[in-house]
């Protein structure tokens, strides 16, 4: 173990027993929807008298979230952790969530990062995650048996398309796995969290804890259920101490157990057993309430390009897009985002709209009139343009014309009769 990672154990109050006491963290709800529906989870956004997970009493987009955080950090210097632990999956709100993690990080810079999944969409953004200095990652894991992860799962969602049952239970639990050891790759502490449901799961947990220790987790947390009204689990039992006791004692042999989780909210702030959650919901409420200019709204610029250093991609074409932004007078590459797969027709430039949403501008070198229309309605405006990023950019963070940017049409696009909606043209 490195000295970085021993630095990150010891100031990480989940991860660390001994660090409850000095060090907090903080969760920032930025992250409403979710990609599974488990039969044991009811999230109630708005609600102020239960502490669990999935729950938060406002919800903050990334701009919010950063202008929380300064409040918080002022009033509490104790917080060394900046979370995002729902009140959904983080994954299944990427952009928020990415968007969060870098402004913390920028403003914030010895403040650890950490969020907190299911799994299920975490895997493509694993390397951002690394880059941004995401030091550590709690994926829930219930079953590593499909058969019992059916029971536990209503559905899980994979871009807009629903699986259920065993193909369902499958496909998470592939996912899940393989993030896991993409994360220890790349240098992540990961937790499992495992919730331990009566007569579902509660005989399978040595078999959870096993396959978590060959995947390397570092920590696993076995959580007994809370029965919540209204869902499909609600008139289980929770499992008592004597029995989480018993549980995590057979769990240790394979993994280290957290004894200590309080099963913080998606709003929680404060040190583990100082909790200052009520002490700060006013103040998280006025934050969920400031209005955000659009230019800090929307801080960076999407860009077709192929070398980084011309726009000379039509945005049917680009498979991938770089994202840029303007930081003290300088233009920065922040990363690179994947375009949504060809195919799918019209609903491409939909998810296209979803993966730039926190772009002010795309650049492209051509774009047809469909996908146009669709970015602009999201708040993306397409410019289509030819020469160097950095003179294109200079233009549309100044405010400047940008039809003084554009190039000839591609002559396929123009002489081929599209109408702007095919994949060929975008």
């Amino acid at each position: 173990m490195d000295t970085l990672t021993i630095k990150d154990f010891h100031r990480h109050p989940c991860y660390n027993p001994e660090a409850k006491g000095q060090f907090g963290r903080v969760h920032l709800p930025v992250a409403p929807r979710c990609n599974i529906k488990c039969n044991f989870c009811d999230r109630r956004y708005d609600c102020v008298n239960e502490s669990r997970p999935g729950v938060t009493s406002s919800l903050l987009s990334p701009q919010q979230a950063g202008i929380y955080m300064d409040r918080v950090m002022a009033k509490e210097p104790r917080i060394t952790v900046a979370g995002i632990a729902g009140p959904g999956d983080p994954f299944a709100n990427p952009v928020e969530t990415m968007a969060t993690l870098r402004l913390i990080r920028r403003h914030h810079p010895d403040t650890l990062l950490c969020v907190s999944s299911n799994g299920m969409g975490i895997g493509p953004h694993i390397d951002a995650l690394a880059e941004i200095g995401v030091s550590h990652v709690t994926i829930t894991v219930c079953a590593v048996d499909p058969a019992i992860g059916e029971k536990i799962y209503a559905w899980v969602s994979d871009d807009n398309v629903v699986y259920r049952g065993r193909q369902g239970a499958t496909l998470l639990l592939e996912r899940q796995t393989t993030a896991i050891r993409r994360l220890k790759e790349a240098g992540i502490i990961v937790k499992v969290n495992c919730i331990v449901i009566p007569g579902v799961n509660d005989h399978h947990i040595e078999a959870v804890a096993a396959r978590m220790r060959e995947l390397g987790v570092d920590l696993l947390n076995c959580m007994a259920m809370f029965p919540n009204v209204n869902t499909p689990f609600g008139k289980l039992a929770q499992p008592d101490r004597d029995t989480m006791r018993t549980i995590r004692d057979m769990a240790e042999t394979y993994l280290p157990q957290m004894r200590h989780c309080t099963r913080c909210r998606a709003d929680a702030v404060g040190l583990l057993d100082d909790d200052r959650t009520e002490e700060f919901r006013s103040c998280l409420s006025s934050c969920a309430a400031a209005v955000i200019p659009e230019g800090v709204k929307r801080p960076y610029v999407a860009v077709a390009s192929r070398e980084g250093i011309l726009v000379n991609q039509h945005l049917g074409e680009a498979r991938s897009f770089q994202i840029w932004e303007r930081l003290d007078g300088r233009f920065r590459q922040v990363e690179e985002r994947q375009a949504p797969p060809s195919g799918g027709g019209i609903t491409r430039w939909h998810k296209l709209a979803r993966v730039l949403g926190d772009c002010r501008a795309v650049l492209v070198s051509g774009i047809g009139t469909t996908p146009a229309e669709i970015l602009s309605k999201s708040g993306i405006k397409p410019v289509e343009a030819a020469g160097f990023v950095e003179e294109a950019l200079t233009l549309i963070y100044s405010g400047g014309r940008t039809g003084m940017l554009r190039g000839k049409r591609r002559k396929s696009c123009a002489a081929g009769g599209c109408s702007g909606g095919g994949e060929g043209c975008g």
